[in-house]
């Protein structure tokens, strides 16, 4: 029959074919069956059933079904039959979780299509029902791959209603959710799709981080708002902020290693041009759930980019890099529990230098080191919290970290601190501050926050050579705030059990068991340690004692330096030599040669005091107690102002004469020699006052001006004498003779180690060019002297191959080389 109209009616057959259903394609039939006639009866679920089973049935025909599904509804929305849009969209979502062919691809371009039409509406419903729609989809694993489909437009679309304003407060949270929620489906559907557009790249990670960053930004505002408890728990789950901090979690937990630059980039950035360093809450609290979502391997990258953002912000404002700083201490605590890597040398390296940096911006008052009209004048306090900030996080991440580590970084650290030398160029700010000074101070500062609670069984690992060597000569400068640091970063290393707040203050206890000391016998590490630099430490505490700008802190340092030696360190020769030191201390109060003030000679005789209290109860050896606290009665009743009770106070009760002490206010040497003696002690060196150790710097230092008049002496007798010249008769030795030749020979060798530490000198700090050079003509002149010696050599006396005649008719003979010489065959072998 159909072919018969056909014949018959050629012209009318397309007027007849849409007049007439049946003769409609099957699959549209299907698709109008699904639509009732009153939108508000919904979908007809028989007649939907039926929809997909033909869709399953012949998967061809699916895009055409989409296709047509997306005309009916583009014509709805323009007729703004909303009703039967929702129907379309709820087929669509139904067809998508049933068909899974390999066609389903044409299918998915008409859905898209028409989640993009929705997308675009005015219409929040229309918008939402959208975004609804596309996250079903998006948590859909598609059987085949997709080559050219792209979500450009809804990663523009969805960060755009992530920054929604619409009047209305309930529909402007709904719209910004559903922008989270579509941004969230983006990053499922695409993530793990290679196949897919990158959504890591920074055209879409630029969007997306901002977006959910603002939403989360915004949780301060939903909070003022309190509702009240019943409904509490229902708005968070409703809260935008909520979903997208779930959203930022998500991202970040799917991101590898080469995208979290991509990432973290976005969020600096965001901080940047909202402002949010200053206040830093919001900033740490973004920090922490990126640090807390990345995988534990790939916090080091995070870091890496904090750090070059606080470079890039070098000049910002010191307020803008504390914030930087702070938010850095916060996510290096968290990946010290991962793994930090190279990182640790390289944070520590540019927070020190920043460190250095706004210390030359306090002096100079700018950034630029010259203050002009244009110039940003920089606020001093703002930079002193900046500093302040900075040697925090040293202080915080560096106790993160494991203990082989923290000794690199301890010593990275002091390799920073400017020496302290005699001909240090005097560099000064516009208050007339040094810049080294400031720079020293700083730096130990922060290796005192590193020091602190430092645990280290074995003290040459802790305390090496050349850290000790360069943090002793820095405690003998005449800086009064310096050496209290040095004598404080001492204190922690050596305090292994937490003593050191149990001597904070200075006293004389009749019994010391109530400080509850805990104390551990000296292990043979710690026994080689002291060995090797027990008179190195003697000698700066001696020298410490003398320095006549201390105060009580410094008093109260030593104090608790040579406790915690007695405690950790000591074994019967440590505990001899210390009873040594603080007797030659209270020599150094009362003979005066330094003509030190009042309270520092009472200071002295107080902190001897205090310490031979302390010592001569730990060695529990009875008589030398007994000696100890007949001497400080004494003082109670006679001199008060000798004991620590009364110097170490607010308004210390001091006598303005001291020469004239009586013995028995004075610990007797000869007397405490008798006693410890008795009791197993070395008394032949308990009854040798103590002499500080010269060391190698002292004694070049004293002895290179005779050393040299010496040689020079030496270089002009041996100059201006004779070469033929008679010998002179023997001279007689004498007691002068030996004397003086010892001398010669003590500057010979003091000349020889001057010579060889310069060669090294030289060779550790001169230009490459400048050692080449010198190589070189060594090496000429090394080349010339072989030349001579092969001369000599290799041209013997004349050979037998005959003569020449030179000018002016004389013979001479000719010499030739013995490698030129033509031998018989015979000799040869």
């Amino acid at each position: 029959m159909y072919q018969a109209l056909l014949t018959v009616f050629p012209i009318l057959i397309p007027g007849v074919c849409g007049c007439c259903g049946a003769l409609r394609p099957r699959y549209k039939r299907l698709v109008d069956n699904i639509f009732p006639e009153d939108p508000e009866d919904g979908l007809v679920k028989t007649n939907m059933e039926k929809l997909t089973f033909y869709a399953l049935s012949a998967p061809e025909k699916l895009d055409r079904i989409g296709a047509y599904l997306s005309e009916r509804l583009i014509r709805d929305v323009g007729r703004h039959r909303y009703g039967y849009v929702c129907i379309a969209m709820e087929a669509l979502d139904q067809l998508l979780m049933a068909c899974h062919c390999q066609s389903i691809n044409l299918f998915v371009e008409s859905f898209l299509k028409m989640v993009a039409k929705l997308l675009e509406s005015e219409k929040p419903n229309l918008q939402i029902l959208g975004t609804n729609s596309f996250v079903k989809f998006a948590n859909i694993e598609e059987d085949t791959p997709s080559y050219h489909r792209s979500y450009d437009f809804f990663v523009s679309r969805f960060s755009e209603m992530c920054h929604s304003s619409h009047d209305d407060l309930e529909i402007k949270t709904k719209i910004r959710m559903s922008g989270i929620k579509g941004l969230q489906g983006v990053v499922r559907k695409t993530v793990n799709d290679e196949l897919q557009a990158n959504i890591w790249d920074p055209q879409h990670m630029d969007k997306i981080v901002p977006s959910l960053l603002f939403n989360l930004q915004h949780v301060e505002e939903a909070e003022s708002r309190s509702p009240s408890p019943l409904q509490a728990p229902e708005k968070e789950k409703e809260s935008p902020a909520e979903l997208a901090e779930r959203c930022l979690r998500e991202l970040l937990g799917r991101a590898a290693f080469g995208n979290i630059k991509n990432a973290i980039k976005p969020v600096l950035i965001h901080l940047d041009n909202h402002s949010l360093w200053e206040p830093k809450v919001f900033a740490i609290r973004c920090f922490k759930i990126i640090m807390y979502s990345i995988q534990p391997q790939h916090s080091h990258l995070v870091i890496q980019q904090l750090l070059g953002h606080l470079d890039a912000n070098s000049r910002s404002a010191a307020t803008v890099r504390a914030g930087i700083v702070e938010v850095l201490s916060e996510a290096a605590v968290i990946a010290a529990t991962g793994s930090v890597g190279p990182t640790v040398l390289e944070m520590f390296n540019t927070l020190l230098r920043q460190l250095r940096l706004s210390i030359d911006y306090a002096l100079t008052g700018s950034y630029d080191g010259a203050v002009s009209l244009g110039t940003k004048i920089i606020k001093e306090h703002e930079e002193r919290m900046f500093q302040e900030a900075v040697i925090k996080t040293v202080g915080s991440f560096a106790s993160t970290l494991p203990t082989y580590q923290r000794s690199e970084v301890i010593l990275f650290i002091m390799s920073k601190v400017p020496r302290p030398s005699l001909h240090q160029a005097v560099d000064t700010g516009r208050t007339g501050e040094n810049r080294n000074r400031l720079t020293q101070i700083m730096l130990l500062k922060s290796l005192l926050q590193v020091s602190t609670g430092f645990q280290c069984n074995n003290m040459m690992s802790a305390l090496p050579s050349n850290f000790l060597d360069r943090l002793l000569s820095t405690a003998l400068m005449e800086d009064a705030e310096i050496r209290l640091f040095v004598l404080e970063i001492l204190i922690s290393f050596i305090d292994r059990h937490g003593n050191r707040h149990k001597f904070s203050t200075i006293s004389t206890l009749s019994d010391i068991s109530v400080l509850k000391l805990k104390v551990d016998k000296c292990s043979r590490q710690d026994t080689v340690f002291m060995k090797k630099h027990s008179q190195q430490l003697y000698r700066h505490i001696y020298l410490s004692c003398k320095e006549e700008t201390n105060v009580q802190k410094h008093y109260e340092a030593l104090y608790g330096l040579l406790a915690l030696i007695s405690i950790e360190l000591a074994n019967e020769e440590v505990v001899v030599d210390l009873i040594r030191l603080v007797l030659a201390v209270q020599d150094v109060a009362q003979v005066n040669e330094e003509n030190l003030p009042v309270y520092n000679r009472c200071a002295l005789y107080a902190l001897g005091a205090a310490y031979l209290n302390l010592i001569s109860q730990l060695t529990t050896v009875p008589a030398f107690c007994q000696h100890i606290h007949e001497v400080i009665e004494t003082r109670k009743k006679e001199a008060p102002y000798m004991l620590p009770e009364d110097v170490f106070v607010e308004r210390p009760r001091l006598s303005q004469n001291l020469d004239g002490v009586v013995i028995e206010l004075l610990f007797r040497q000869s007397k405490i020699s008798e006693v410890l003696g008795g009791s197993g002690y070395n008394s032949d060196r308990l009854c040798l006052p103590y002499i500080p150790q010269l060391t190698d710097e002292d004694r070049l230092s004293k002895r290179r001006s005779i050393g040299e008049t010496i040689s020079l002496q030496v270089e002009v007798e041996s100059r201006n004498s004779p070469e033929k010249e008679e010998r002179v008769p023997a001279e007689e030795i004498t007691y002068e003779t030996l004397k003086k030749a010892i001398v010669d020979s003590v500057a010979v060798e003091e000349q020889e180690r001057e010579r060889r530490r310069q060669v090294v000198e030289k060779f550790q700090k001169a230009p490459f060019e400048e050692i080449a050079a010198h190589c070189g003509a060594r090496a000429s002149l090394l080349q010339s002297k072989l030349n001579q010696i092969f001369e000599i050599t290799i041209r013997p006396p004349p050979s037998p191959s005959g003569t020449i005649t030179a000018a002016y008719g004389q013979p001479q003979n000719h010499s030739i080389p013995v490698y030129e010489m033509k031998f018989p065959d015979l000799c040869v072998y």
